[in-house]
């Protein structure tokens, strides 16, 4: 089997309601795409959400990448994969290019578990076929206040979650513990809350201060309570809690994640396949996090996340956003779009490779 061609292009999908978080604010989704073809009529799928550079990844797949792989066996991915990060090494490492691996390399997985036959997540080892999820949402908007938040809260409880997620650092410290305490109530206590700040105090202080005001509430975990590149930052913030710190979903390769375990940031990572390297490069990170005994939770992407979740041991929950929050707007180009069970569970499926699909005609309206 040979790769004859790789097509990657961007599309950008608007939301209806702008909807915020600690340190942005996101009008629409934009994604890098790319289909990888081979001679025996196969085509693998990648993506990836582009924050705003959805472009420059599809290009740095098409134009300094896919020349690497063209008449290359997709099922090489160990050696493909090293070849790709080894030959960007002056202006790789992280960022683009590395998100351009990523989507290269699920591609690259997704052939080889249609060629085979076989779901990705057996083709790697099932551990599993049912993953547990959380519901994420609690995002900032105009038009929701308190009671607003409240009522979204009690619907993720209604349709079976056990397990929420909110943001929180947007507002003064006051108002902020006022959120967490109407999510702790909203839930329940018996139920686990989760909160992220992504990356919004900038000094010691400032986060435990703050991630200790949230303490009464009972959360399980901080998510990003300090911006992903301070690792030492993070360190202290997580020794100085009661309660741990998670991150990851911006962290690169296993060298990144190294670094994050090493300096005892984190006690749970949140590696993102379609950031981290791909599949590839997601495995080992999680495998280090194994021997360690550090629990994998990865962030957003519920529908690759599933596969890979059901063939580790560590991993605790799939991320999952409904599509009446109107976060995740790439469930409108999906053939396959998931829902989780009444008891929150997400069977994993079992078509070939990693199963998911776009609809090419509804994706042709939000191309760039």
């Amino acid at each position: 089997m040979e790769i004859t061609d790789v097509e990657s292009f961007a599309v950008s999908i608007p939301l209806d309601e702008p909807v915020a978080f600690a340190t942005r604010v996101v009008e629409e989704r934009d994604h890098a795409i790319v289909y990888v073809r081979t001679d025996e009529g196969h085509e693998g799928l990648g993506y990836t959400l582009g924050y705003g550079g959805a472009k420059l990844i599809a290009d740095a797949a098409s134009d300094v990448l896919a020349p690497m792989l063209i008449g290359e066996d997709p099922r090489d991915t160990e050696r493909l994969w090293r070849e790709m990060f080894d030959g960007t090494v002056q202006i790789g490492r992280k960022g683009v290019m590395v998100r351009a691996i990523s989507i290269l390399d699920i591609a690259c997985w997704d052939l080889k578990g249609k060629a085979a036959d076989m779901p990705l997540y057996k083709l790697l080892g099932a551990s599993k076929e049912e993953i547990s999820t959380y519901a994420s949402g609690g995002y900032y908007r105009e038009s929701k206040d308190l009671e607003g938040l409240r009522e979204e809260m009690e619907t993720y409880v209604d349709r079976g979650h056990d397990a929420v997620k909110m943001k929180v650092g947007r507002e003064s410290l006051a108002e902020e513990t006022e959120r967490v305490r109407t999510v702790r109530e909203a839930i329940g206590p018996d139920r686990t809350l989760l909160m992220d700040a992504n990356g919004k105090w900038s000094n010691k202080q400032e986060a435990v201060r703050a991630c200790r005001a949230f303490g009464e509430y009972d959360p399980y975990f901080i998510e990003e309570p300090v911006m992903p590149d301070s690792i030492g930052l993070m360190s202290e913030a997580n020794d100085a809690l009661s309660y741990p710190v998670a991150a990851g979903e911006l962290e690169f390769t296993r060298y990144g994640f190294e670094h994050l375990m090493e300096a005892g940031a984190v006690e749970i990572v949140q590696p993102d396949v379609t950031v981290v390297g791909g599949v590839t490069e997601w495995l080992r990170v999680a495998n280090a996090a194994a021997a360690r005994d550090v629990p994998v939770a990865p962030h957003y992407n519920w529908d690759l996340h599933v596969h890979l979740l059901g063939a580790i041991e560590n991993g605790l929950w799939a991320e999952f956003f409904y599509r009446d929050s109107d976060v995740k707007a790439f469930d409108d180009v999906l053939e396959h779009p998931m829902e989780p069970t009444d008891d929150a569970t997400l069977s994993i499926p079992d078509r070939p490779g990693h199963g998911v699909s776009i609809d090419d005609d509804t994706l042709d309206e939000f191309r760039i």
